[in-house]
């Protein structure tokens, strides 16, 4: 027996997104009643939806390309499958605060108080709990991150990716930028807007997922992230 958890976002227009980044648009192409012949109708049942949205929507994965320009050629349909097919572990932050940093000596304090090491090749997930207190409030978009410091120590342990809740993996205007460079100098990423986080606290290690699609020259890829458990 399996348990999977579901660690992504809906996608549906409206949706908050990342500063400057491409709403979501989504209307109905094809119907039903379209299809069935049926002329002038009341209403439209959907048959085929047309989605507008940037790479980077809800749940997603950045692109090593998406880093900085340095690293212009290293696109998502280009990075290795086993970076999204790994081992997984999540570490308890949520007593941080809105725009609270997270430094490197706080993810050692919380690998052991959670009885965990992070070994090369895992996923690292960030649970603060932001989600569930200021998802698309007033605060969503000011909610803690890692310090480049915490990113350059993650990247040293030789891990796939880390993941966090929030809209970005540092603070905008703090650490956001200085992380995605990190990332990019040592070919690791990491997963934005994760949800239900709280339910992996405590319980060790999983099997994690969360494939994106294959772009050609993509900077990045919404995905649908799961935390598996084998009971």
């Amino acid at each position: 027996m399996i348990e999977i958890i579901d660690l992504s976002q809906e996608i549906y227009e409206g949706m908050p997104v990342y500063k400057d980044l491409p709403q979501v648009k989504m209307t109905v192409h094809n119907s039903h009643e379209e299809w069935n012949g049926i002329k002038n109708p009341k209403i439209k049942t959907p048959a085929v939806h047309k989605l507008e949205l940037g790479e980077h929507t809800g749940t997603h994965v950045d692109a090593i390309n998406h880093m900085a320009i340095e690293y212009k050629g290293k696109s998502i349909d280009k990075m290795p499958l086993s970076m999204f097919y790994t081992q997984g572990v999540c570490l308890d932050f949520s007593h941080k605060g809105l725009k609270e940093l997270i430094e490197p000596h706080e993810i050692e304090n919380a690998c052991k108080k959670a009885d965990l090491k992070i070994e090369k090749g895992d996923t690292v997930l960030i649970y603060t709990d932001h989600y569930r207190k200021n998802f698309n409030g007033e605060d969503w978009a000011n909610g803690p991150g890692i310090s480049a410091q915490a990113a350059r120590w993650l990247g040293e342990k030789r891990i796939s990716a880390f993941g966090v809740e929030t809209m970005s993996p540092g603070i905008p205007g703090i650490s956001n930028k200085e992380v995605h460079h990190i990332c990019g100098e040592l070919n690791f990423t990491h997963y934005e807007n994760m949800i239900n986080l709280h339910l992996l606290v405590g319980r060790g290690r999983f099997r994690f997922i969360g494939f994106p699609l294959k772009i050609k020259g993509g900077t990045g890829s919404p995905v649908r992230a799961v935390a598996i458990f084998e009971k």
